[in-house]
């Protein structure tokens, strides 16, 4: 069974930061392809990251500057660091999975095969 999970949200103030964490079961997580999304409350889920399994890290504007990926291949997770936070990127994120021979278009995965987990929550407020 093949699964993502996301874990690390919570409660930050704006200028704060978090790590989010993304990981799999059935499959090795960090050789694919992998988006993070954001969905505000009451929005539309959109893509914030797309980064390919050769580095290739690409980021919307709303995020550039303020957030990074990271893969640890040796313990298959990925990580969002997510600096300088304001109220705006409250919501929850989601982490997916694409093949590993897909690539990105911008911050949107080319391919979406639907693996994504159940999201994790962020709030920026004071």
């Amino acid at each position: 069974h093949l699964q993502v999970v996301e874990s690390g949200g919570g409660s930050v103030q704006p200028g704060g930061s978090l790590t989010l964490s993304c990981a799999a079961s059935g499959f090795g997580l960090s050789y694919h392809t992998i988006g993070w999304f954001h969905q505000a409350p009451g929005k539309e889920r959109k893509e914030i990251i797309c980064s390919t399994k050769d580095g290739g890290d690409n980021y919307a504007d709303s995020v550039k500057g303020r957030f990074s990926i990271a893969r640890d291949m040796a313990n298959d997770m990925i990580y969002l660091q997510m600096n300088s936070l304001k109220p705006d990127d409250t919501g929850v994120y989601y982490c997916a999975a694409a093949p590993e021979y897909s690539g990105c278009e911008g911050a949107k995965m080319e391919i979406d095969v639907g693996l994504w987990g159940q999201g994790t929550q962020v709030t920026v407020s004071s």
